[in-house]
């Protein structure tokens, strides 16, 4: 084929994924630049708007053009959210619709509330036939004849797996003005020659140079391209990630049936954008193959003998089957998550080099041709989320499920759509005996306090309530504020009724969690207790070190477990006197579990000399620990010497002698 090769975009390259397009639109509804999004006052206003609110960073005012939204209403008209402009050969715009105005079908997206939902809204989309032919009279839907490729290459070699080189080089450089079963030819006869070429990178290169003979453009855009293009069409739902390419989803491969189309649409386009802007017709739209989908699926699931039951819905309508359908689909995505997450053990490498692509402010890493993971660098505090979820289901043991441990969506890749909503904590990890809730912010500056401190200790309030078992918290970051390490070492929050609770909760920089997260794995002592064993040594000096001491001793207390796991021994860090946190948790073999409630100590300058000091939930504000750990000062009667703990057992309050008590192994503490 030696024509003038061209590249089509469903996406955007300024705006690379699909997944941030519905809260941008949302933005836009409720903006003052609904049909009002031309012109160069009017695209600078609304790029201020879409900062203002957070969906894109403008660093540094740099775009100063509005080009940023330009990017934005091109991807609402092509998706049909919004009215496009049509020519004057093609129609009357009036009888579209008002010019940027939201359209219908912006308006079903925008009620779109759950996953699929979207992932249906953009299927709707992409099934209509909007891209000019080469003959400027005839139109096709790049994700139609993609998926005419794709059924194709599965007819002929048993899979429709479509590999990233071969859809760089013949996959969106091409449409129903080539030949199928020629296009197919090439693809199969350069999987065949790169299976047995030498080096997988300089073949896709030479090859690239070939093709780029016949392309005006660089050939950069032929993997650049490749990349934003399989991206949208996999939001489409029908299609999912095989490495660095694209398989047909296994339970959508009757509607993909339907929806292939190797011909072009002659209709005009003025019909094109009616159906786009109103909501195009899908398949399952009728009845009979709604049916026939529901069918498919029902022995798929039984195939792989998940349980499920639907005998409580009605199935007379195309509608009621596709909610019958919708149930099922849920369970099975639900069911594939559970898999997801018993394989996380086994990649925990690469869920450490997340973390390192994360903290350096995002990228990529390149492992072998077909195997390369990436952060961008807009989407790095979804991935932080994505990442720490993906490293609690590495350590595995957890209550829960894992999609009830995330409060963000995902993608049928398992890739992550967005953070978390607002009102809960972003990961719930319940294991056996406690429970940790995970919170993660990109945010490093002073404003890291203000943004975070309030919402953590009202979510950890909230489990405590909620949980009949310890509950801990981990607040992780790329960079820990003072000012922030100094809110969580009080961790005191009132709740109802003005109930005072001190709560637990550990500030650890990104790179400190990875690296004890990295020494649990490759010394096999991968448990949760030892997640809480961090904390609780965390904890030990909150009451005796101001902020930026204690971020130290979390440092220091990292890099020693560290070492500790990698020698198989235990001791305490940096302690003659060992440190008793409030409320701590311990044991004796003869009276079991107990907390500590009191301290015990001796004043020379009160009256009494002896007083009890409550200390469930910290030191009174009149009374402060020394750095030793073992001498108390008050704010009246000076220096104190503690001389015992008040223990809480299950039947009898104890006074046992410090620090004797606590180191010859009449008890142990958690």
């Amino acid at each position: 084929m030696k024509e003038k090769i061209e590249i089509w975009l469903v996406g955007n390259t300024g705006l690379r994924n699909p997944n941030r397009i519905q809260d941008g639109f949302k933005v836009f509804a409720e903006s003052p630049y609904v049909g009002n999004l031309r012109g160069q006052e009017n695209e600078i206003g609304f790029m201020k708007f879409l900062n203002d609110k957070g969906i894109i960073q403008n660093e540094d005012g740099r775009d100063i053009s509005g080009s940023h939204a330009r990017k934005w209403r091109l991807m609402f008209a092509k998706n049909g959210f919004i009215y496009p402009r049509i020519k004057e050969k093609d129609g009357v715009q009036t009888e579209l619709g008002k010019l940027d105005d939201i359209t219908p079908f912006g308006w079903s997206f925008l009620k779109a509330d759950t996953y699929p939902a979207v992932q249906e809204c953009y299927l709707r989309a992409m099934s209509v036939e909007q891209f000019p032919m080469s003959d400027k009279k005839s139109y096709f839907s790049p994700l139609r004849w993609i998926l005419a490729i794709m059924l194709e290459l599965e007819k002929r070699t048993g899979s429709s797996e479509f590999g990233r080189i071969e859809f760089a080089l013949w996959g969106h450089t091409t449409n129903p003005g080539y030949e199928l079963k020629t296009v197919v030819d090439h693809i199969l006869d350069l999987r065949t020659r790169r299976v047995a070429a030498s080096s997988k990178r300089s073949f896709d290169k030479k090859e690239i140079e070939e093709r780029g003979k016949y392309y005006n453009k660089k050939t950069d855009n032929f993997f650049d391209y490749c990349d934003m293009n399989m991206r949208y069409l996999r939001i489409s739902g029908v299609l999912q990630r095989k490495g660095r390419g694209m398989v047909i989803t296994p339970s959508k491969h009757k509607l993909v049936e339907k929806l292939a189309k190797s011909t072009p649409c002659t209709e005009s386009i003025w019909l094109q954008y009616k159906q786009l802007c109103d909501g195009a017709e899908l398949p399952t739209d009728h009845i009979g193959t709604a049916k026939s989908l529901l069918d498919d699926l029902i022995r798929q699931m039984k195939d792989r003998h998940i349980l499920f039951n639907i005998s409580d819905l009605p199935l007379n309508t195309s509608t009621e089957i596709n909610i019958a359908r919708q149930r099922l689909e849920n369970i099975l995505a639900k069911t594939d998550e559970i898999q997801f997450a018993k394989e996380q053990c086994n990649q925990w490498k690469e869920i450490a080099d997340y973390m390192s692509l994360i903290a350096k402010g995002g990228g990529r890493i390149v492992y072998d041709d077909d195997n390369v993971i990436e952060v961008p660098k807009d989407e790095r505090p979804a991935y932080l989320e994505w990442t720490l979820w993906r490293a609690a289901l590495a350590i595995n043991h957890m209550k829960n499920k894992p999609y009830d441990v995330r409060g963000f969506k995902l993608d049928s890749d398992f890739l992550p759509v967005s953070t978390a909503g607002g009102g809960k904590g972003d990961l719930y990890c319940e294991f056996e005996d406690f429970t940790i809730i995970m919170e993660v912010t990109m945010s490093t500056s002073s404003r890291q306090e203000a943004m975070e401190g309030e919402p953590v200790r009202r979510h950890i309030s909230d489990a405590v309530l909620k949980y009949k078992k310890p509950v801990y918290g981990m607040f992780i970051a790329v960079k820990i504020d003072t000012n922030t390490a100094e809110t969580f070492r009080h961790g005191i929050w009132y709740a109802k009724g003005d109930v005072r609770q001190r709560l637990d909760i550990v500030p650890l920089t990104l790179a400190q969690y990875r690296e004890y997260f990295i020494s649990m794995f490759e010394t096999n002592q991968v448990k949760p207790e030892k997640l809480r064993e961090l904390i609780l040594k965390c904890e030990i000096k909150r009451d005796i070190l101001d902020a930026p001491a204690w971020k130290k001793y979390i440092s220091n207390i990292v890099d020693e477990k560290v070492k500790i796991m990698s020698k198989g021994t235990d001791f305490l860090i940096n302690c003659e006197m060992p440190v008793i946190s409030a409320g701590a948790t311990v044991h004796s073999i003869a009276w079991g579990d107990g907390q500590i409630i009191g301290i015990v100590a001796d004043f020379p300058k009160c009256k009494t000399r002896i007083m009890n000091v409550p200390y469930l939930n910290g030191l009174p504000d009149k009374v402060s620990f020394y750095l030793d750990g073992a001498t108390l000062l008050h704010d009246i009667f000076g220096k104190g010497t503690i001389v015992a703990y008040i223990v809480v057992f299950r039947n009898k309050i104890m006074h046992l002698s410090y620090p004797k008590a606590f180191t010859d192994g009449t008890l142990l503490v958690e």
